[in-house]
């Protein structure tokens, strides 16, 4: 570019906008609807009842109810009726809550745009940007809608999402548009919106959300091939037993109706539903923890997480960059012993050439700091310069690890350059020798070793009329001196790290500092801090090497973003399941990469947040390890809720059977089989999700991701404790028509029996640990509603005589009710043992 071109770089200000009112935006937004494309993933009222109408125990509750008016039975008909109606209620209600939860993670992760409100920058939700809203657009946000440029700093935007072009297009002040969608790869902007939701380019080209599904995952088809394995052994069973009833006993609608109730009670459907209302719900736990949930999916991955790469900056550092030293000509100043407020002189060039090196209106920590330091101690001199215009920039690459800034001024013959960036690319920016290379590379180390962040600071003069150069070599800099840069060590970050240790987690740190600085940092922060690798070494490995060095490496500094894909490609390559954080355009491609990747709330940009599956709204690493904790959690609860509900399936199955093959009469009819769903249902969702987990859960190691949901021993565990309960029922029903009691009462005795010793599982299905004391320590309240509202409904169906007629029981004499409530009970003693002989109680 030559001197006849010049055009005086702006950067973006916002004094002189005001954009709209909050009460004017709310207008608005109540008059035209939300920013969205009109997609609407929540399912109406009339789906869900139409899905549940075709599931597979409504049609065999209706086929049963024909069978009923078939035989002329038209009373147990109409009771199987209302049990549809009952069924499709609650399974209506819990997949409203299921949705209200998801919903509201929509609603967090939703993309953010920065409005300008009552002249003031106000971060808001996407769907909450209106018509004629001031936007302020950054270097890797997603622009939340169309508008028109008003403002525009070096921007550039790709919109290859449209048009299919890869370039990035730059974009001028009140001539261009930006269209929602589209990324900003560079520089600021301000813009004016135009159009909102359906009204956008994007919203015209076709509402491709629809067919967005939920992505499969191995958990998801684990249960769901372990479902359809127990739908065809329950529908051979139900068939075996159909024909065996007609062969005993005869009667080819009897038959049937055996076959109908077996059916019924086999149906494994409570396992997809349980699973999904673990997730949603887990996802809401979590982000009680400040963590938001943007895919299932990876709720069931944190609980395998065997290694944490973290950034330093922000993550386990609190982001609050503070000019802590100077060094000029070897001479150290640390500035929080500096005797006075005033700055020795020598020191005023360095801190002048670190601001002309740094962005007219910054956002970065660093720059934030050179800036502050700069008003406080160079207040009244010469060294602060409104006035310049700055005129060309030349960026930070992977390949020099330095940025420089041209100013003009017309009082001056020349232009002024500023640089700065890392000791070494400036050293080698001003060419020096060897001995003075190695002067600074001790300076750098002597602050580095203090945990302080260093960047080295150049400066050049060129002629304002010859055409500036290419590149930042082509200038003639001077070394000025190094600025040391604290950012303290967030309090909780030590134990956090020291609990990803117990946990079997290994702990690595990622930064872009020196080498020293990294090791300080990570010794503070309790990370292994033994050899560091740079990101120089790393790109000089290959595969293997890489990955031999990876496995041992704990800190990693001098590292690009482009190099972090590099370390997690090497993690997997060692079977490691990898978490990743990030928060720059830069760093996507290693979050997308990673088995978790975690993308920062505050500072981080749409595209890291887009292409991670977890996001930290508060950029808390302790936040990690809390979302991490509550990740075995729920698999630790989905997993129990799982093996309880296989063994309550089989009493089903014994009852069903074994009066057959004995000549008695059968225990269960349909209405019965729907009520057991009724109570199993909740016992699983409720009970089990609202557990608070073993202590052990971060002292033992990570799961391996070839671990099943249900291992050999505890399906084992669930046949034989599905046995007890059967046996015990089966036994005390047998008795009871030994003695003469009525069918109708002995029947209500057997199902009174069969319901408390499910309820009684619920205690040893609570944990794996074997140990008596552990059968009622940490009961959740939800466990005692939950085993009030059984109870209560046990008590009804068989004392009310207007209800137990339609269960076909006669109400019971009190000593036999509690007889069949202590037979339920007592099954406790031998469901417990079952489970300590297979999981002996953990000492330690």
């Amino acid at each position: 570019m030559g001197t006849d071109t010049i055009t005086k770089a702006k950067p973006v200000t916002t004094e002189s906008l005001s954009g709209l009112s909050q009460a004017e935006a709310q207008r608005r937004l109540h008059s035209e609807g939300p920013n969205e494309l009109g997609v609407s993933q929540r399912r109406t009222l009339l789906a869900m009842t139409t899905e549940v109408m075709r599931e597979p125990m409504f049609l065999l509750l209706i086929g049963a109810g024909l069978i009923y008016l078939a035989i002329g039975d038209p009373h147990e008909a109409l009771v199987l009726l209302g049990f549809v109606v009952v069924i499709i209620i609650v399974t209506v209600l819990q997949e409203r809550r299921t949705e209200t939860a998801l919903d509201a993670l929509r609603d967090l992760s939703s993309p953010r745009a920065l409005a300008i409100r009552d002249g003031v920058p106000t971060r808001i939700a996407g769907r909450e940007v209106v018509r004629d809203d001031v936007l302020i657009l950054s270097e890797g946000d997603r622009v939340a809608a169309d508008g028109i440029v008003l403002q525009a700093h070096e921007l550039a935007v790709d919109e290859s999402m449209l048009t299919g072009e890869s370039e990035a297009v730059p974009k001028s002040d009140s001539v261009d548009k930006v269209f929602a969608g589209t990324m900003v790869v560079r520089g600021q902007g301000v813009m004016r919106v135009t159009a909102i939701g359906g009204a956008t380019e994007l919203g015209r080209i076709g509402k491709s959300l629809q067919d967005i599904e939920v992505q499969s995952s191995p958990l998801r088809d684990e249960i769901g091939l372990l479902t359809r394995r127990l739908a065809l052994i329950g529908t051979v069973i139900s068939l075996v037993l159909a024909a065996l009833y007609w062969s005993l006993r005869g009667g080819w609608l009897d038959s049937l109706l055996a076959g109908i109730t077996l059916a019924m009670g086999l149906l494994p459907q409570e396992f997809p539903v349980i699973m999904i209302i673990f997730l949603a719900l887990g996802a809401r736990r979590i982000a009680r923890q400040r963590v938001l949930t943007r895919r299932l999916n990876a709720i069931e991955t944190l609980g395998e997480t065997t290694v944490l790469c973290v950034d330093k900056t922000g993550t386990l550092t609190e982001n609050r960059m503070a000019v802590a030293a100077l060094s000029v000509g070897g001479e150290l100043l640390d500035l929080a012993a500096m005797p006075g407020k005033e700055l020795p002189d020598h020191f005023h060039e360095l801190v002048e050439y670190a601001v002309l090196a740094s962005e007219i209106d910054p956002h970065d920590p660093m720059e934030v700091a050179f800036h502050g330091t700069a008003k406080r101690l160079l207040a009244g001199t010469e060294h602060l310069h409104p006035e310049w215009a700055l005129v060309r920039e030349y960026e930070l690459s992977p390949e020099l690890l330095a940025m420089s800034h041209l100013w003009r001024h017309g009082a001056l013959a020349h232009d002024v350059v500023a640089t700065k960036g890392s000791p070494e690319a400036i050293a080698d920016l001003c060419h020096l020798g060897e001995a003075e290379r190695q002067r600074i590379a001790q300076d750098t180390l002597a602050m580095a070793d203090k945990g302080l962040r260093v960047l080295a600071v150049g400066k050049a003069r060129h002629s304002a009329q010859v055409r500036w150069p290419d590149g930042q070599h082509d200038f003639d800099f001077e070394f000025v001196g190094l600025i040391g840069l604290a950012d303290p060590i967030r309090p909780e970050v030590p134990n956090a790290v020291a609990e990803c240790l117990r946990a079997g987690i290994r702990v690595v740190m990622i930064t872009g500092d020196h080498p020293r600085t990294a090791r300080a940092i990570a010794a503070r922060a309790g990370i292994e801090s033994g050899e560091v690798l740079t990101g120089l070494e790393l790109a000089a490995l290959d595969d293997r090497e890489r990955a031999e060095k990876v496995a041992s490496t704990h800190v990693f500094a001098r590292v690009t973003p482009q190099q972090k894909l590099a370390i997690v490609e090497a993690l997997k390559a060692n079977q490691e399941v990898v978490a990743m954080t990030g928060d720059g355009v830069n760093d996507a491609p290693a979050l997308k990469a990673a088995h978790i990747g975690i993308a920062m709330g505050k500072r981080g940009t749409d595209v890291a947040r887009e292409a991670a599956s977890l996001v930290l709204l508060d950029d808390d690493f302790a936040a990690i390890v809390s979302a991490i904790r509550l990740g075995r959690r729920i698999f630790a609860n989905l997993r129990q809720a799982m093996v309880y509900t296989l063994a309550v399936h089989i009493p089903i199955i014994g009852l069903s059977i074994l009066p057959l093959l004995f000549g008695l009469p059968l225990v269960l009819a349909p209405i019965h089989i729907a009520f057991l769903e009724l109570v199993i249902d909740p016992a699983c969702s409720i009970v089990f999700e609202a557990e608070t987990g073993s202590a052990r859960l971060m002292q033992d190691p990570p799961r391996s991701a070839s671990e099943h949901l249900i291992s050999g021993r505890q399906l084992i565990l669930s046949l034989l404790q599905g046995a007890l309960v059967t046996a015990g029922v089966m036994a005390f029903y047998a008795w009871a028509q030994q003695w003469g009691i009525h069918t109708d009462v002995a029947r209500g005795l057997a199902f009174c029996a069969l319901v408390v010793g499910n309820a009684m599982l619920i205690f040893p299905s609570r944990t794996a640990d074997g140990g008596w004391m552990g059968l009622f320590r940490g009961l959740s309240p939800v466990v005692g509603w939950v085993l009030l509202a059984t109870m209560t409904g046990l008590l009804a169906i068989v004392y009310l005589p207007v209800v137990a007629v339609a269960f076909a029981f006669q109400p019971p004499p009190g000593w036999l009710g509690a007889a069949a409530f202590g037979v339920g009970v007592a099954l406790l003693i031998p469901l417990q043992l079952a489970k300590a002989a297979l999981h002996p109680s953990r000492r330690g």
